[in-house]
């Protein structure tokens, strides 16, 4: 079980990774006014979220069931545990909204600002402390 936490762990860093520097490129693809940029950005995005941040939300996802599976006996009647599952789905949905903002910013039909993004860039800050807390102080 140890192997199975361990990856769902390398898994958590590698989503957050993208979940992190995701939204930070959409930042820079906003602000960019020549083709050239622009054609870049769409690719480095592209090849962010389909290489790095589906393959490793789907695994932080099926590890991260095989773990609840195992825990829920322990922990399922738990506050924190449900918390922290309904703060995963807030990522889950925040991770294929990202997928929209990036089609949208590589067809040029994004209707959001540089600001806009700089701000919705610190929402998975937000959860990633939550969900440490959650997890390692268990709250009651």
């Amino acid at each position: 079980m140890l192997w199975v936490k361990a990856f769902h762990l390398i898994a958590v860093v590698c989503w957050f990774a993208g979940l992190f520097y995701l939204p930070r490129l959409f930042v820079y693809h906003c602000e960019s006014r020549d083709a050239i940029s622009h054609d870049r950005f769409v690719i480095m995005a592209r090849r962010l979220y389909n290489g790095i941040m589906m393959p490793s939300m789907i695994a932080t996802v099926a590890l991260g069931i095989w773990l609840l599976v195992v825990v829920w006996p322990i922990y399922g009647h738990q506050a924190w545990l449900h918390a922290k599952l309904a703060l995963v789905v807030l990522l889950l949905i925040y991770h294929f909204y990202c997928n929209r903002l990036r089609l949208a910013l590589a067809e040029r039909r994004s209707q959001h600002s540089s600001r806009y993004f700089r701000i919705f860039n610190e929402l998975p800050v937000l959860a990633l402390v939550a969900i440490v807390i959650l997890v390692v102080v268990k709250p009651v």
